[in-house]
């Protein structure tokens, strides 16, 4: 172990350090940092809502509260739009932030440099489309989904227009009379007006190749390769490392990657329990392979990364005050594999310590999942399906109709999931200590 962190500490940490402390990428972790409060209230009401008003959720299902409330899935519409104006719009909140933070850094306007990237958000945004009488906008892009777009756009807007507002040949000089509010808007408009007109240049040019917009073509070059993929551990695989790699910059890899997988595996889930429903055997379920089955059961605890096994580690090992706050309050969501807490508070995105771990846990994981179900056989397919909010080592236990094995190999990687993440988790203090090192 200390070798390994040895290691990181060579040659990870210093390349940590320099790429924290440049500007566009500490303006996105600290965006990410000023919406963690919006994210982890959001994540709170969501897990309630799943946990005790879904027919499927675990506590509902452990307390049958359905034979008590027949209704009860009516419920869910009370606390249903609380991730409207949170998680549902936090491509908006990141466009406005990293763009206020880098004017903040170049010392522009912050107030109107956000707002302009905010605007150019919307004006590459996907466009309105008629529905019945009454123009209609897809919410698609605006939550993580439109994440990315959001990042690159921020980082574009608030790093060139201060500059364009600072070049006096394209200042508005208003009186001395006018109140400054009013003449610092009009210092910057020229400026304004030019990147609002290049914006829709650019979007009217790539309406020409990709109707959908910036961020469809963007899904669609992502996702073309990956639609013939089969229901095989190689394709479990890919499509695990590929939605690690989608979060660590700041895509929400699930949501991007879900309508491949469901092409992919429902079916073969689907005729996995209708198997089970005609009294065939766990043993003999004809998919053995899919993503539920391997993925779900044995690497998404806590959430895409497993990272249950990071805020274990944290617990264990960081002496960061803010790792471990954010640890205790991620920790409930983390249980029923709800981490975008973990995913943004920390961040996990764009951290280039913690993105390896992140990327290696659930494909070690997947592997160990692989090899006790279809090579060596020692527990039937987890192939019942089992609600997504059921803790992490619970699921293969439950998928395999209460297989006890199933559980301790549940059990077993958790506990790898933690080893794996620790010595990132100790290289994460060593960065911090050299981050205070160099503000200071």
């Amino acid at each position: 172990m200390e070798n390994f962190t040895g290691m990181i500490d060579r040659f990870l940490v210093p390349v940590a350090s320099k790429l924290n402390n440049q500007r566009h990428v500490a303006a996105v972790r600290d965006a990410f940092m000023y919406i963690f409060p919006l994210t982890i209230a959001s994540s709170i009401v969501i897990l309630i809502n799943n946990l005790f008003f879904s027919p499927d959720g675990f506590i509902a299902r452990v307390l049958r509260l359905e034979n008590f409330f027949p209704n009860l899935s009516e419920a869910q519409a009370v606390l249903a739009s609380a991730a409207n104006g949170t998680i549902g719009i936090m491509a908006l909140f990141i466009a406005f932030t990293v763009a206020y933070l880098l004017a903040k850094e170049n010392e522009g306007d912050e107030l109107l440099t956000g707002l302009t990237s905010l605007s150019v958000f919307m004006i590459m945004y996907p466009a309105p489309f008629a529905s019945d009488t009454v123009n209609a906008v897809e919410t698609t892009y605006l939550g993580a989904q439109g994440l990315f777009v959001a990042i690159i756009i921020s980082c574009i807007i608030g790093e060139f227009l201060p500059k364009l507002a600072s070049t006096k040949k394209l200042q508005v000089k208003m009186p001395e009379l006018v109140p400054p509010a009013v003449s610092r808007s009009f210092s910057a408009m020229i400026p304004m007006v030019l990147v609002i007109m290049g914006a829709s240049i650019l979007n009217y040019i790539i309406l020409r190749f990709a109707p959908g917009g910036l961020n469809e073509l963007i899904y669609s070059t992502i996702q073309t390769p990956l639609r013939n993929l089969g229901g095989n551990i190689f394709g479990v695989l890919l499509i695990a490392l590929i939605q690690s790699i989608l979060w660590i910059v700041g895509i929400h890899g699930p949501n991007t990657l879900n309508a491949i997988r469901s092409a992919i595996f429902t079916e073969a889930d689907q005729m996995n329990l209708l198997f089970i429903n005609e009294g065939g055997s766990l043993n003999d379920v004809p998919y053995k392979e899919t993503w539920v089955m391997l993925n779900d059961a044995f690497a998404n605890m806590g959430g895409s990364g497993m990272t249950l096994g990071l805020i274990i580690a944290i617990f264990i090992a960081s002496k960061r005050s803010d790792y471990r706050e954010i640890a205790k309050v991620s920790f409930v969501p983390g249980l029923f594999n709800i981490n975008e807490p973990l995913i943004f508070g920390l961040p996990i995105v764009l951290n280039p310590i913690l993105a390896i771990p992140f990327i290696l846990t659930p494909i070690v994981n997947i592997l160990i999942g692989y090899l006790a179900t279809v090579v060596l056989q020692i527990i039937p397919p987890v192939a019942i399906g089992v609600p997504w909010t059921t803790p992490g080592p619970l699921i293969p236990f439950l998928g395999t109709g209460g297989n006890f094995l199933a559980l301790l190999i549940g059990l077993i990687c958790l506990v790898v999931s933690i080893l794996i993440y620790l010595p990132f988790v100790i290289a994460s203090n060593r960065a911090a200590d050299k981050e205070l090192l160099i503000q200071k």
